[in-house]
């Protein structure tokens, strides 16, 4: 597709934006990616792309971007036509570009045997570049259609389902059980991760082009969905999967151990000017997170800024190895050791530990360490834990603070009192093909619908139900075809 130098890869090394220094950026609350960056330099970064016929950066891409074509585009100076074809398969790439994993670049065929193209922060640059040259405006919809639906949770699957709803001429309310608009991105993501303007303007986009929110409405509660199904023509479900996995030891109910999730709201609030309830100073204090994922990183980096004394991330699981294991081909996702940012700013990693008991040493209430044990364990097929095989016993950690972040167990079904919604095995809303519960014109997206996964995940999941519907609302829809993919694509054989 490039008119010019089709073999950039060749000429030009991967050069990233990368992040601010890890020391000093634990001063603040500001972004931690690098406030500038330079055009011509991702233009040469967008020439690196080969314009695969198989483009597999798409198939590794959960909602399908069309990334060759808006790296060709930034190469070739073509910022606004860029954005539009980011736009065409997500409704709010920043989200994306500062938060997603960025399952495309190991997929990219660069990253077969070398550095692969560095789309996630193309994709940013193109997002950012439209909100300051005013390209991003609302577009609302020419004609009404007079069906109304009403979307629970403001996360991205609900606001993504809204503004594709809205732009098919419906009538969306969102309504939100928080003060806040934006859901984990508000009140999960930490600033310096995700600055909240992000959303904060998106909303405005979305309220301008007619979608009507309200906050402080727990659905199931202040309202149940028969009334809400008496008032609109379709509900959407997207609540999100936040019943969060703890750990059943001894101990558990010892002051100083929080789940991670409830105090990185505590955080953001206190950030925001709200109210706070929950720990939002840990200055002085030796801290455990339990959780080797983005939600324990999250608490590690919290951490730092708060000034804590130490702090030790603990994960049940083995050091992952430095290269590829034989059974980890590319186009997947490496499942090698990656030091995460928090990581880079201090603080320690620990591996194969198992939680035996939160230990309180004076008798006051407060945990004072963490009785762990080192473990290794025998797995089936599909590498899920069956038999723990303990190697060393009586591991102390000291702590002042646990926070336990190891991951979420579905969504939080009892607050909406209704018996005929179900949970599959994997404890998500159960649907059938066009992501309708059981309850007929009530549909689910998002984690609610697939369990806890990552911020495109979700948007691609707003955008299906939109269009699921869209044809259960109309007959037929004008909105983009799902991609309703569960895995993505394998490639050809050879590549």
């Amino acid at each position: 597709m490039s008119e010019n130098h089709p073999d950039g890869f060749l000429q030009h090394p991967r050069r990233t934006i990368g992040y601010r220094d890890a020391r000093s950026r634990t001063q603040d609350y500001r972004q931690i990616y690098r406030f500038e960056w330079d055009t011509e330099a991702l233009r040469t970064q967008g020439q690196r792309c080969m314009d695969c016929g198989v483009p597999t950066c798409m198939g590794g891409c959960p909602i399908g971007n069309l990334i060759p074509e808006w790296n060709d585009l930034v190469y070739r100076d073509l910022w606004e036509e860029a954005l539009a074809r980011l736009h065409a398969t997500n409704n709010f790439p920043e989200f994306t570009g500062y938060t997603c994993p960025a399952p495309c670049e190991p997929a990219c065929t660069l990253a077969y045997n070398d550095a692969a193209v560095t789309i996630k922060d193309i994709e940013r640059a193109i997002v950012d570049m439209g909100w300051e040259k005013g390209w991003i405006v609302p577009r609302p919809p020419a004609e009404r259609t007079g069906k109304r639906v009403a979307i629970v949770g403001s996360g991205p699957a609900g606001l993504a389902a809204a503004q594709q709803l809205n732009r098919a001429g419906h009538a969306v309310t969102v309504f939100e059980r928080d003060d806040a608009i934006g859901g984990l991105m508000v009140y999960g993501i930490p600033d310096f991760k995700f600055e909240k303007r992000m959303v904060s303007r998106r909303v405005q986009q979305l309220r301008e082009e007619g979608i009507e929110f309200r906050t402080g409405v727990n659905v199931g509660v202040d309202i149940s969905i028969a009334e809400l199904q008496a008032q609109f023509d379709a509900v959407c479900l997207a609540i999100g999967a936040l019943r969060q996995r703890d750990v059943q030891v001894p101990g558990r109910d010892l002051s100083g151990v929080l789940f991670g999730m409830d105090y990185l709201t505590a955080e953001n609030r206190r950030q925001a000017g709200r109210p706070v309830d929950g720990v939002t100073d840990v200055r002085g204090k030796r801290v455990v997170v339990l959780g080797g994922g983005d939600t324990g990183a999250d608490c590690v980096a919290t951490a730092h800024r708060q000034g804590a004394r130490e702090v030790v991330q603990v994960s049940i699981n083995p050091c992952p190895p430095e290269q590829r294991p034989v059974d980890n081909p590319w186009p997947q996702q490496p499942q090698t050791y990656r030091r995460t940012y928090a990581q880079e700013e201090g603080g320690e990693e620990a591996f194969s530990l198992n939680v035996a008991g939160f230990i309180d040493s004076d008798g006051d209430g407060q945990v004072n360490h963490i009785d762990a044990e080192r473990v290794d364990w025998k797995r089936d097929r599909q590498g899920r834990r069956i038999e723990k095989i303990v190697l060393e016993s009586g591991i102390e950690i000291p702590a002042d603070l646990v926070l336990i972040a190891i991951g979420f167990e579905g969504p939080e079904v009892a607050p909406l009192q209704d018996g005929r919604l179900t949970l599959t095995e994997r404890k998500a809303l159960e649907t059938d093909d066009r992501k309708m519960s059981a309850i007929p014109g009530v549909f689910v997206a998002g984690d609610a619908s697939r369990g806890q996964s990552i911020v495109v995940w979700a948007i691609g999941e707003g955008r299906d139900v939109a269009r699921h519907i869209d044809i259960w609302l109309m007959g037929k829809s004008r909105l983009p075809p799902s991609l309703e993919t569960p895995n993505p694509p394998s490639p050809p054989r050879g590549l």
